[in-house]
């Protein structure tokens, strides 16, 4: 494939991310698969993680931070019992217990970490330190302390698989092995799904269930299964992408770059305002048509208020209204 017909590629590739990669090796590989340089993704994945990775592409990557605000939604697997200090499979044991929570104890324990919560990132993430990431501080053995942030999950709840497979048997008998909830059998894994926010961290909040629970606990299995619009649904993999040869094939797969703008007001521009816009000037709505434009894109009201800016469905700008004034934040040169 020649690499002048690659670089004009502006838009998303919603990767479903095998595990054993890193976020910065699926970007790599979309880098080399379609010869594209300015890219970028929405959200890192652990190596663990498997599932939904956007990729943004040319002038996409302008709108990532959009993408990594969006609600994000996970599958997760703890596995209690033990304690690992990377808080997933990819640890070594720092502890363990016989305690093997029972489903409705675990169901019950859920809603205290709905809402706004407090949470202390695991020492293997990409926090800094002092200017240091805690990962690379953790695995070099130094002490430090990682201060508790505010995050946001807006549901969490168990996954219907986990009636499937209902209880599995507890251990040998012996005390401490049995299940709090009169008449459960103990839980040797749990499946659960949680849409949450940015900055949440899956593997924290396994960690501290099963404190709550009075046991210990990390994630064995992880899947994204949607930041914001990309889902499994519009998802490829990149098996699939390396079979489509066929450059008209692959462009298929690319979503449009306002993908990551569903949650964003959209204003619908003229000509000669949006030539203007990508000029850089301020446009200034004060003539009652323009005005009643902002009223009906609902862009008016006290604040500021960030909308998309189109001119026919061409994205033009993401643009700052306040008042009858309009200014641009980013400008795409589509």
């Amino acid at each position: 494939m020649s690499k002048h017909r690659r670089l004009n590629l502006h838009g998303w590739i919603n990767l479903n991310k095998p595990a054993g990669m890193t976020s910065t090796q699926a970007v790599g590989a979309i880098r080399r698969l379609l010869n594209v340089q300015k890219l970028g993704h929405a959200g890192t994945l652990d190596p663990l993680a498997t599932g939904i990775l956007p990729i943004a592409l040319g002038e996409a990557t302008k709108v990532i931070p959009f993408a990594q605000d969006a609600l994000k939604t996970y599958e997760f697997t703890i596995t209690w019992g033990e304690q690992r200090d990377t808080d997933d499979a990819e640890g070594a044991v720092i502890a363990t217990s016989e305690i093997r929570p029972g489903l409705e104890e675990i169901a019950n324990a859920l809603p205290r970490f709905i809402g706004e919560i407090e949470q202390i990132p695991p020492r293997y993430s990409a926090i800094k330190i002092d200017g240091q990431r805690a990962y690379d501080l953790a695995r070099e053995g130094e002490e430090f302390e990682i201060k508790p942030r505010r995050v946001f999950v807006q549901d969490l709840k168990l996954c219907p698989s986990n009636t499937i497979s209902a209880a599995l048997p507890l251990p040998p008998s012996g005390e401490g092995k049995t299940a709090r909830s009169s008449g459960e059998e103990g839980m040797t894994k749990t499946t659960l799904i949680m849409t949450c926010g940015k900055g949440t961290y899956v593997r924290s909040l396994a960690r501290d269930l099963a404190e709550i629970l009075g046991t210990r606990g990390y994630i064995s299995a992880l899947k994204r299964t949607a930041v914001g619009g990309f889902t499994l649904e519009n998802a490829i993999s990149l098996d699939n992408l390396e079979k489509m040869a066929d450059s008209a094939a692959r462009n298929q797969a690319l979503l449009p770059l306002d993908s990551a703008l569903d949650d964003i007001l959209a204003l619908p521009l003229k000509p000669d305002e949006a030539t203007r816009l990508r000029n850089g000037q301020v446009l200034s709505f004060v003539s009652r048509p323009d005005f009643k434009r902002l009223e009906d894109a609902g862009l008016t009201g006290a604040g500021e208020h960030i909308a998309l800016a189109r001119l026919n469905e061409s994205p033009v700008a993401i643009v700052a209204v306040q008042g009858a004034t309009l200014k641009s934040v980013r400008i795409f040169n589509l």
